[in-house]
């Protein structure tokens, strides 16, 4: 019998460094919404006590590297389990691009819908449903990797938004104060090395768009609006700017 399952990818609606940690991690607090934009992963038992891991792009492993590998791995420990697996991956979402398509943010993909999130990431409080809207991702050719971007955060040269006002004004699903209280601190990190993405955050903004942030380390771009008919100028609006642009809707 086969499974097929959806990931979908996440943004972030927030992000704030509070410190760096004894253990050399960050503490953060986080605000994390789902889309519909998603990998799809199907599941066929093996009688042989292996695990096949396939996939539609060539650059992802298929050993132990891979993070999916490792759950099986450690699944099949945990329950005792002899006979085996195959997984097959058709990847949609883009890696090492602030969307939760690599290896980052799996306790909070476990829930998938949107919460604040704290410590290293690993406690999460789901919230409401944040205010259904429009999601413009737009992905420039440049990969980010989250752990470089850390390691050359300055605590004194990045703003801190505040993560409990935005946690709040999804509650009370206010969409003009979740606006204003979104924000993310490592902007202050990624956009001087990559100048392309507050060029695309601009010209989200000037075709309409009601915010545009950086997701996580970047390098995505997303834009929220509330209108199709915004959404699709926003997206006719960066098509010629970057080739990977996706208009989605945020998932409830």
């Amino acid at each position: 019998m086969e499974i097929i399952e959806k990931a979908p990818a996440k943004i972030n609606l927030g992000l704030d460094v509070l410190y760096k940690r004894e253990d050399n991690y960050h503490e953060l607090e986080m605000v994390m919404s789902s889309v519909d934009l998603a990998d799809h992963l199907s599941f066929e038992p093996l009688r042989e006590d292996q695990i096949v891991i396939e996939s539609n792009k060539a650059f992802l492993p298929s050993d132990q590297r891979n993070n999916v590998y490792q759950a099986a791995a450690i699944i099949k420990k945990r329950y005792g389990i002899v006979e085996g697996i195959k997984i097959t991956i058709k990847k949609n979402i883009p890696v090492a691009a602030g969307l939760g398509g690599g290896s980052t943010d799996v306790p909070y993909c476990l829930y998938g819908t949107t919460s604040f999130i704290a410590g290293k990431g690993e406690i999460v409080n789901v919230l409401k449903p944040m205010s259904p809207c429009w999601v413009i991702l737009v992905k420039p050719q440049l990969s980010v990797s989250t752990r470089k971007i850390f390691q050359q955060v300055d605590m004194t040269q990045i703003t801190h938004p505040n993560m409990k006002e935005l946690a709040s004004a999804i509650l009370r699903q206010d969409y003009s104060d979740m606006l204003y209280y979104m924000g993310n601190s490592l902007e202050d990190v990624t956009i001087p090395k990559h100048p392309i993405i507050q060029q695309i955050k601009s010209r989200m903004m000037k075709f309409g768009a009601d915010i545009a942030l950086m997701s996580g380390s970047g390098p995505t771009v997303f834009a929220l609006c509330q209108k199709q008919s915004r959404a699709k100028r926003i997206v006719n609006g960066v098509k010629g700017f970057c080739d990977e642009v996706y208009m989605v809707r945020t998932l409830r």
